[in-house]
């Protein structure tokens, strides 16, 4: 059984292990940048376990504004837990338990609590291969990203809530 909690500190090793298994090189979010991501925001870090071990997560911030590309933001400079457009920074299921439905489960739990919020929208940016997946997330595609990030090709995704 799946169970979604907000993320505390004490997890942040854990969800650093998931995001550096998941994310090429230097596309990962360090430990500090998790745990600030935590300290920061805990309601915009939604962690999933099964059978009581983190096996996924989602973390966030909101923005007025929304500059995909602003790589401070990743640090949650400019931040505002009560601005209408969240912006996800990280989406990610152990390799282990990929392919097994979980990113839709946490995809799913993620944009209900932000719906329930009063959130406006829902913007990220992801790699080429993995557009069609949010396709069928609900997302609409925008356009390729400014950002290099990590030394990747980023396109830029949004949901309106």
């Amino acid at each position: 059984m799946n169970t979604f909690r907000i993320a505390r500190q004490s997890d942040a090793q854990r969800c650093f292990e998931i995001e550096t298994a998941a994310y090429e090189g230097d596309e990962a979010a360090t430990l500090e940048k998790i745990s600030k991501r935590i300290e920061v925001y805990p309601d915009g870090f939604l962690i999933l376990e099964e059978k009581g071990e983190i096996v996924g997560f989602i973390n966030c911030g909101c923005a007025h504004e929304v500059e995909m590309s602003d790589e401070e933001f990743k640090e949650l400079v400019g931040h505002d837990p009560d601005a209408p457009n969240v912006v996800i920074m990280s989406v990610v299921v152990d390799p282990a338990h990929q392919g097994t439905g979980l990113s839709r489960a946490l995809m799913t739990e993620f944009v209900d609590r932000m719906r329930n919020k009063g959130k406006s929208a829902i913007y990220l940016m992801c790699k080429e291969h993995h557009v069609p997946l949010y396709r069928k997330f609900g997302y609409s595609y925008l356009h390729p990203s400014n950002s290099d990030h990590g030394g990747m090709l980023w396109h830029e995704m949004s949901m309106r809530l």
